[in-house]
C-alpha cells in the first residue's frame, strides 16, 4: 500500500472510530435519561379513610330503658352515664340476696361460738330428771319382779312395768348424749359446711351486683355519641347494641396496600399521610397490616393477576394537630421505607448499567 492510501485508509478508519464512540456515547445518555425519568416517577400512593376506634356497648338484660342523658353527636368523658335500663328487678333479686348471705352469716356465727350456756343447763336439768325417773322405776319393777315371783302380779302387769323401765333407760341415754354434744362443742365439718355456704351466697350477691351495676351503660372512654339505636320505654334484647361511639384519640388511616409493595411494608413503617383539605402531610407509622389478602383469594389468581391483591393496614398518625381530623375523610399514603427501597434498585440499576 502506498503512503497517501495508507494515511486515507487510517483517515477513514480514524472517522468511523469517532463516530461510533460519540454514537454508543449518546446511548448510553439516552439510556440514563431514561432510567432517571423512570425512577423519577411519582411515588406510588395507597388510598383509604380516616377511622377511629369504634366502641359497641350493648344491653345486658332485656328491661325497658328508663333514661338517655345524652344525644347523637355530643361528646363524653370517661365513665359518664349514657343509657339506663330499669333495676326494679335486680333491685329485688339483691335483696333476697342479701339476706340469704345474712342468714347463712349469722348460723355460721352461732356454731363458731359454739351452745349457749342456757341450752347447755337445760339438758342437764333433762339428764337429771331421766336418771331420776329411771331410779323410780328400777325400785318398781324390783317390787314387781318379788310380787310375780309370788304369784301375786299378774304377768301382764310385770310386763308392762318392764316396759316403762327400759322406756326410761332409753331417755336418760338420750339426754346423756345430748348433753355431750353440747359440751363437745361444734365439729369441723360443721364449721366447713356453713363457711362453704356463706361463700356461695356472696358470691351470688356478687353476681346480682354485678348484673345490676351493668343496667347503667357508662362512657369506657372518652369520645363522641356515633349512634343511638333505641328510644326510652323501648326494650332492647340481651346482647343488643344500643349505644354506639367513637374514641376521642387521633385518628388512624385504614389503607389498602398493592401487592407489588406490600414486602416494604411491615409494622412500624414510617409514612407520610395526605388528607384531603390539608396541604401538608402528616406523620404516620404502621402499625398493623394485613397477612391475608382482602377481596380476592391468592390461590384463584395468576401470576399476571397476582398485583391486584390489597392488604389492609392501619398507619396511625402522630401528629397531635390530628386529633382534630373528622373520621372518614379519604386519604393518600406514602410509605417512607418503599422510597427508599425505590431509590436504592435505581442505584444498583445505574451501576449495572
Amino acid at each position: 500500500m502506498c503512503p497517501t492510501t495508507a494515511r486515507g485508509y487510517f483517515l477513514a478508519t480514524h472517522v468511523r472510530n469517532d463516530r461510533i464512540t460519540t454514537l454508543h456515547r449518546l446511548l448510553i445518555v439516552l439510556v440514563s435519561l431514561l432510567a432517571a425519568c423512570q425512577d423519577a416517577s411519582p411515588e406510588p400512593r395507597v388510598v383509604g379513610t380516616l377511622e377511629r376506634n369504634r366502641f359497641e356497648l350493648i344491653a345486658e338484660a332485656q328491661e325497658p330503658i328508663v333514661d338517655i342523658p345524652v344525644r347523637e353527636g355530643q361528646l363524653v368523658q370517661k365513665g359518664d352515664l349514657l343509657l339506663q335500663l330499669d333495676m326494679a328487678r335486680f333491685v329485688a333479686q339483691r335483696a333476697q340476696a342479701e339476706a340469704v348471705r345474712d342468714r347463712v352469716k349469722a348460723r355460721l356465727a352461732e356454731l363458731v361460738r359454739g351452745p349457749r350456756a342456757e341450752k347447755i343447763a337445760e339438758a342437764r336439768a333433762r339428764l337429771a330428771g331421766a336418771e331420776s325417773t329411771l331410779q323410780q322405776l328400777s325400785r318398781d319393777l324390783q317390787r314387781a319382779k318379788e310380787l310375780f315371783e309370788l304369784e301375786v302380779l299378774a304377768e301382764v302387769a310385770f310386763d308392762r312395768t318392764q316396759a316403762r323401765y327400759k322406756e326410761a333407760v332409753s331417755r336418760r341415754d338420750e339426754a346423756k348424749v345430748l348433753l355431750e354434744e353440747l359440751l363437745e362443742g361444734t365439729t369441723v365439718e360443721e364449721l366447713d359446711q356453713a363457711r362453704a355456704a356463706l361463700t356461695e351466697a356472696e358470691a351470688v350477691l356478687s353476681e346480682v351486683n354485678i348484673r345490676l351495676n351493668r343496667l347503667s351503660v357508662h362512657a369506657p372512654v372518652s369520645g363522641q355519641i356515633d349512634a343511638l339505636p333505641y328510644e326510652v320505654g323501648e326494650r332492647p334484647p340481651p346482647g343488643a347494641v344500643v349505644v354506639v361511639m367513637l374514641a376521642d384519640q387521633a385518628p388512624y388511616a385504614r389503607v389498602f396496600v398493592p401487592e407489588p409493595i406490600r414486602a416494604q411494608v411491615q409494622p412500624g413503617t414510617q409514612a407520610e399521610v395526605w388528607v384531603d383539605g390539608v396541604a401538608a402531610p402528616f406523620a404516620g407509622q404502621v402499625r398493623v397490616i394485613s397477612h391475608q389478602a382482602a377481596f380476592t383469594p391468592y390461590f384463584a389468581l395468576t401470576e399476571r393477576d397476582r398485583s391486584r391483591l390489597m392488604y389492609v393496614a392501619e398507619v396511625d398518625l402522630r401528629d397531635a394537630e390530628a386529633k382534630t381530623l373528622p373520621t372518614g375523610l379519604p386519604v393518600e399514603v406514602v410509605f417512607a421505607d418503599h422510597s427508599a427501597h425505590i431509590a436504592i434498585t435505581a442505584q444498583q440499576r445505574l451501576s449495572h448499567e
